[in-house]
């Protein structure tokens, strides 16, 4: 077996290898041979079934593992040839040529990934400024009263006002596309609080000011990004009815009701109630402006200041979801058009690189930056935050771990824990004045 193994760059390799039909025959022997030792044919002894009739009779499945075989040893060679070591190896090697000639011999490439080597240089200098964050009286205060009314029971309004905000009102609704009643668009007796934005856009505040057994058509435009491809950026018509108005009453705010709140607390006050409030709601409000705002500005700092080769395969990988998120909100007509059309394929792919070459580079960053901090993420960590996130949507903790885990989504949940502990430091850090 001839090959030639090279160095596109520091994060690709290439081998090309011509395997001849007398090592592709040795091998299936000795694959035929080992099999024989095991397996059972009716007629035969076990451990005496003639090998001739291994590869006859399982001819599909030896030619397969003889492959299999060979192109393994093909890659261990190269690894040694190139002194590649294990640890600096992403995934399998792809197969990126496979031709079977008319001789039999088989002429192979594979294209092999190996971890980029970055140097992140002083990587703190490109962390973006960090403000404080500040939280309002009136922000402690509607949280405290938002955490008192969850128990208070919704009381009907005798007094024949109009809706207001806060309110809670029973409605019958019904969705019309011009005209014409949509699926899922109709509800009866539906009870909805007026300022919760639980429906779409503009819905909640047309209902405002209607009164006891009003009927009013609402207009209504359903977001792009709308679940329901149908209906994602239409404009629509909602038939309104108001049955009934609901409110609840203002709650008591005092140390008893503080007591209720923090019971792991002996002495619990008002004041204690609303420091801890404040902690919640700064910590909630930096974590938002990290990840809204500081993290993509720090990594597309990142990205654009540090160059490094990286693996073409996983960028390929990459360009492919990307392709495939696209296609995922087309219509039906959109996507058969595009099946004839390979022109546009390329020309959607080639758009996609650079946000393509952004993901992954960003990806290797994080990565770099973690070892960089000595920061890790600890496979109990990636199971908490399965089941916490879980259950927060009433669904079965131990089910969805299950589910991601068979889907291989456990390492990219993994990787999205890893960069909020990496950013999340580094940002805390620079805020701290640290060094």
């Amino acid at each position: 077996m001839k090959f030639t193994a090279n160095y596109t760059d520091e994060a690709n390799a290439t081998v090309v290898a011509t395997i001849d039909s007398q090592t592709l025959a040795n091998s299936l022997n000795d694959i035929a041979k080992q099999a024989s030792k095991t397996m059972e044919v009716q007629g035969f002894r076990k451990g005496k079934v003639p090998v001739s009739i291994i590869k006859e009779r399982y001819k599909d499945k030896m030619e397969q593992d003889t492959q299999n075989n060979v192109l393994q040893k093909l890659y261990s060679q190269a690894q040694a040839k190139l002194k590649i070591n294990s640890t600096d190896l992403i995934g399998e090697p792809v197969v990126s040529k496979f031709d079977k000639q008319e001789n039999n011999d088989i002429k192979v490439e594979l294209k092999i990934n190996l971890r980029p080597k970055v140097d992140l240089g002083d990587y703190k200098k490109l962390l973006p400024e960090v403000k404080s964050i500040n939280v309002t009286a009136k922000e402690i205060d509607d949280q405290i009263k938002t955490i008192a009314v969850q128990d208070i029971p919704l009381e009907k309004i005798k007094r024949k006002r109009a809706v207001k905000s806060g309110d809670f009102v029973i409605i019958d609704f019904e969705g019309f596309k011009d005209g014409v009643a949509f699926d899922g668009g109709k509800g009866s007796n539906h009870t909805l609080e007026i300022g919760s934005n639980s429906f779409i856009p503009g819905f909640e505040e047309q209902i405002i000011g209607m009164k006891y057994d009003e009927i009013k058509d609402i207009k209504v435009t359903f977001p792009k990004e709308y679940k329901s491809k149908d209906l994602a950026g239409i404009e629509a018509v909602f038939k309104i009815t108001l049955h009934e108005i609901q409110e609840k009453s203002n709650p008591t705010i005092d140390d008893e009701f503080a007591k209720k709140v923090l019971p792991q607390e002996k002495n619990a006050t008002v004041e204690l109630l609303k420091s801890k409030i404040k902690d919640q709601i700064k910590h909630e409000k930096t974590a938002k402006y990290y990840n809204n705002k500081l993290k993509p500005q720090y990594l597309d700092n990142l990205v654009k200041s540090l160059t490094f080769a990286i693996p073409q395969s996983i960028l390929e990988q990459e360009i492919n979801q990307i392709l495939n998120s696209q296609i995922r909100t087309m219509d039906k007509d959109k996507i058969e058009k595009l099946k004839e059309n390979t022109k546009q394929i390329d020309k959607m792919k080639e758009d996609a690189i650079p946000d393509a070459t952004s993901s992954v580079k960003a990806t290797f960053i994080i990565d770099a930056l973690a070892k960089a901090e000595s920061i890790e993420v600890t496979d109990q960590e990636v199971s908490q935050t399965v089941y916490y996130e879980a259950m927060m949507q009433g669904q079965d903790g131990v089910g969805a771990l299950k589910k991601y885990e068979e889907m291989g989504y456990l390492p990219a949940i993994k990787m999205s824990i890893l960069e909020q502990k990496v950013i999340t430091k580094l940002l805390n850090d620079k805020s701290q004045g640290k060094k």
